[in-house]
């Protein structure tokens, strides 16, 4: 793990960010604002990361699709005829 240096800077927000930061300090779910923010960033950060492993996961997922063999695909009659047995049965046909 790297070591965190702490760098001063200045922000500028809206009322209404400002006003919910100082809201939030208040209400002690963060001891600053500077750690509020802090908190927003890693959230962010760790919803790009999450994203990326998603988006490589459906890329992964689709070129393995488009390799697949037109003899491999399956009907979609087939592919839904237990789901739809099941669903008839449920309904009492």
């Amino acid at each position: 793990m790297e070591a965190q240096m702490t760098v001063k800077t200045t922000l500028s927000f809206t009322d209404r960010h400002h006003h919910f930061l100082a809201e939030k300090v208040g209400q002690g779910v963060f001891a600053t604002q500077s750690a509020a923010v802090a908190a927003a960033l890693e959230q962010m950060m760790q919803d790009e990361q999450e994203r990326d492993v998603a988006l490589a996961a459906i890329t992964q997922e689709i070129r393995a699709r488009m390799e697949t063999p037109r003899s491999a695909f399956i009907d979609q009659d087939d592919a839904f005829a237990t789901a739809q047995a099941t669903i008839g049965t449920a309904r009492g046909a």
